[in-house]
């Protein structure tokens, strides 16, 4: 297993450095001025001359990449053109937010999708059946925009003076206490370095320091801003998964040991979740894994609807702003965690079908 792993992250190393080769010649391609669309368009030639020298985006592409390949090895993710701070606080600062969107939206896929998946299954060409079929179809075709704003417009709007009024926007309502855990803790935590990024990282993400803080007023309105949209963004997700626990349980349940079982005596609960839904968690596992990587690279509609400031909707900012060094340095994130995910499902088969040997 350990020679698997290492060969696995040796493997994703070409991977990861084509990425940071393509996305850093594509940002650079694209038509636009990185200065005009940073400045304004009316900053004067020489005001932008000045402008590009300073930013080092005068040299030759080529130069440019090896010294940003230099800075990256380094741990060095550079300083944000547009907002002159560094990338890497812009990742400990924004990346908790998505990162507790994805969760709370695969959290949501997962709890759903599957039971309905199941139930489908068992019953075949039924009502449920056909009902289950058509949501998810719905729900695949279901734009993530279209389904943000509508349920800002029943739940912020229509329902405003029910107890089923949730906020539109942001993560947390103004005046909730939000003191990070380590400062309740009592640590003292430096401004800078691996530790002290990593406290900040998790303290950002409000349901984790809520807990941890045992602030449970925080708690109940962090989750409350985070419903809305972690229900529009799971959607798509909920109904792949439902689609699929249907079609890997549908084929399960055909097997000749489940007919065997049933011939036994066992009930038919102990059936369905002992033999057929245990054997059926492969496929399923690999669209879970596949969803939280696009919910990771795909929350920038959400957040832009939503109003939150996360790793997608300052993407899709930078990408606006010819912001260099926030468009590679988030991509090349998003890659890594494509590949740790990905290899956490590769890991996962072996322990839940022996017959996979990880040779």
């Amino acid at each position: 297993m350990i020679q698997y792993l290492i060969r696995r992250i040796f493997a994703s190393i070409p991977v990861l450095f084509g990425i940071l080769v393509v996305t850093f010649i594509i940002a650079r391609v694209i038509p636009g001025d990185p200065c005009k669309a940073i400045l304004g368009e009316k900053a004067t030639p020489q005001v932008c001359e000045r402008f590009i020298h300073e930013k080092g985006l005068d040299r030759p592409i080529s130069e440019q990449l090896v010294i940003y390949i230099g800075e990256v090895v380094r741990g060095d993710f550079g300083n944000s053109i547009r907002m002159n701070v560094p990338v890497t606080r812009l990742l400990i600062e924004r990346l908790p937010t998505t990162v507790e969107l994805s969760l709370a939206a695969l959290f949501i896929s997962i709890l759903f999708g599957i039971p309905l998946g199941v139930i489908s299954a068992v019953r075949h060409n039924s009502w449920v059946d056909v009902i289950t079929m058509i949501w998810a179809n719905i729900g695949v075709s279901m734009p993530v925009f279209w389904l943000g704003l509508m349920l800002m417009y029943v739940f912020s709007l229509l329902l405003k003076d029910t107890p089923f009024w949730l906020p539109p926007s942001g993560r947390v309502s103004p005046g909730v206490s939000n003191d990070p855990f380590f400062e309740v803790w009592g640590w003292t935590v430096g401004a800078e370095g691996i530790w002290a990024g990593l406290l900040v990282f998790l303290s950002r993400m409000n349901i984790l320091n809520a807990l941890l803080t045992g602030n449970w007023e925080l708690l109940r309105d962090a989750i409350k801003h985070l419903i809305l949209p972690a229900v529009a963004l799971g959607t798509i997700p909920m109904a792949l998964i439902a689609r699929m626990a249907r079609s890997a349980m549908l084929d399960v349940l055909g097997q000749d040991y489940i007919r065997t079982a049933r011939a036994k005596g066992l009930g038919k609960a102990g059936v369905i979740i002992k033999h057929a839904f245990s054997n059926a968690l492969l496929p399923l596992v690999t669209v879970i894994g596949l969803s939280l990587g696009g919910l990771l690279g795909g929350a920038v509609l959400t957040e832009t609807v939503f109003g939150l400031s996360g790793l997608g909707r300052t993407l899709f900012e930078a990408i606006t702003a010819r912001d260099y060094g926030i468009v590679q340095s988030f991509t090349v994130v998003i890659a890594v965690f494509y590949v740790a995910i990905n290899l956490l499902v590769d890991i996962s088969y072996a322990y839940l079908d022996p017959r996979i040997r990880l040779n």
